[in-house]
C-alpha cells in the first residue's frame, strides 16, 4: 500500500537500522536529481557530519527554481528552523540527502506526509546531530514529476510543520497569542466601564468583544500550559525511551 512520502521514509530508515547500514543516501525518484552528485554528499558526510542535504540554493544554483517555489520554500525553511533548535538550513525541503549511522539510529518519523523532511531536521536538532549542506542542481524541465498542485502541497506541509510547532513549543504557540488576546480583552473591558462611568453610556459591542477576547486568551494560555506540562512529563518519562528501545530490538530479530 502507498503510505505516502513519510511512510516510505519510515520504511527506509527501519530497513537501514535492521541491516546495520553505515551510510544512507535518499534521492527523489522523479528524475530531478542527478545521481552523479551522490559522491559529493558522501564526501561531506565522511567529514564528520551526521546529515548532509543537497541544497538547491547554494552557489547560486537557485536561479533555476521558479520564483513562487522560492517564496514557498523560504517560508517552510523559516517554519522548520523555528520548530527546531539552532537550525540554519537553506533548503529544508530537499529530498536529496545523506545520513550517517548516528542519524539512522536516532531518527524515528511519526508523520506519513510530505512534511517528513522537516520532521527529520527537527529530530536531528533535538539529538544535536551535525547537519551540513552541499550545492546540487535540480531539473525543473521534466514533465509529470508530481501530480499534486505545488501550492496546495506547500500549504499542507506548512500546516504539518505548524502542528509540530504547536506540540513542541506550546507556550510560544499558544501562550503569546493567549497573552495578547487577554491583554486586549482587559483593555476593552476597562475602556467600556470607564466610558460608562464617564458618560453613562454602555458600549455593548466593545464589552462583548472584549469579554470574548478575554475568554479566548485565557483558554489559549491554559492550553499552552497544559501541553507544555504534558511535553515535559513525556520527555522525562523513562517508559517512552524503553518502549522505543524494545521496539527497535523487536524489529531487528
Amino acid at each position: 500500500t502507498n503510505r505516502g512520502y513519510g511512510g516510505a521514509l519510515q520504511t527506509i530508515f527501519a530497513t537501514a537500522r535492521r541491516l546495520g547500514v553505515e551510510e544512507l543516501v535518499i534521492i527523489d525518484a522523479d528524475g530531478q536529481h542527478n545521481p552523479a552528485e551522490i559522491p559529493g554528499l558522501l564526501a561531506a558526510l565522511r567529514e564528520g557530519n551526521d546529515v548532509v542535504i543537497g541544497s538547491r540554493f547554494l552557489d547560486g544554483n537557485g536561479k533555476a527554481v521558479p520564483a513562487y517555489r522560492k517564496v514557498g520554500m523560504k517560508v517552510l525553511d523559516v517554519a522548520t528552523a523555528f520548530a527546531g533548535k539552532g537550525l540554519s538550513i537553506t533548503d529544508s525541503q530537499s529530498g536529496f540527502r545523506a545520513y550517517g549511522r548516528r542519524a539512522i539510529d536516532v531518527i524515528h518519523l511519526n508523520g506519513s506526509g510530505m512534511s517528513a523532511g522537516s520532521e527529520i531536521l527537527i529530530q536531528a536538532s533535538d539529538h544535536r546531530l551535525k547537519v551540513a549542506e552541499v550545492p546540487i542542481r535540480v531539473r525543473y524541465d521534466i514533465e509529470g514529476t508530481s501530480s499534486e498542485n505545488p501550492v496546495s502541497h506547500g500549504v499542507g506541509v506548512l500546516m504539518n510543520i505548524v502542528r509540530l510547532i504547536s506540540l513542541r513549543r506550546p507556550l510560544v504557540f499558544f501562550g503569546i497569542p493567549g497573552a495578547l488576546f487577554t491583554g486586549l480583552g482587559i483593555a476593552a473591558e476597562i475602556y467600556t466601564f470607564s466610558e460608562y462611568y464617564r458618560t453613562a453610556q454602555f458600549h455593548y459591542i466593545v464589552f462583548t468583544g472584549g469579554f470574548s477576547m478575554l475568554i479566548l486568551g485565557l483558554l489559549l494560555a491554559t492550553v499552552g500550559i497544559i501541553l507544555y506540562s504534558l511535553a515535559q512529563l513525556m520527555q522525562g518519562s523513562p517508559v517512552a525511551g524503553k518502549g522505543t528501545e524494545k521496539g527497535e530490538q523487536g524489529s531487528s530479530h
